[in-house]
């Protein structure tokens, strides 16, 4: 299992493709937080999005590498609206 424990602020979220899937704003219980500005475009703008927790497969100091391909692993990802 992966120390999960060492996923920070502001680290690069990847897929297992090497392929950008966000920034990490914060780790909220069993998920990773992505910051606003990777929330997308549309329908998607002004929410922020999750990952699960089960997703990642390495910590590596710089980047938290998922176990899943990057388009995979944005059709796991959870949104939530922002309080206006």
């Amino acid at each position: 299992m992966t120390d999960t424990s060492k996923i920070r602020e502001h680290m690069e979220v990847v897929g297992a493709d090497g392929v950008h899937v966000g920034i990490v704003d914060k780790v909220e219980g069993e998920r990773i937080k992505l910051t606003k500005a990777d929330s997308g475009e549309g329908a998607h703008k002004g929410h922020h999005h999750y990952i699960s927790l089960a997703l990642v497969a390495e910590v590596d100091g710089k980047k938290v590498w998922l176990s899943a391909n990057s388009d995979v692993a944005v059709t796991f990802e959870e949104e939530k609206s922002d309080p206006v």
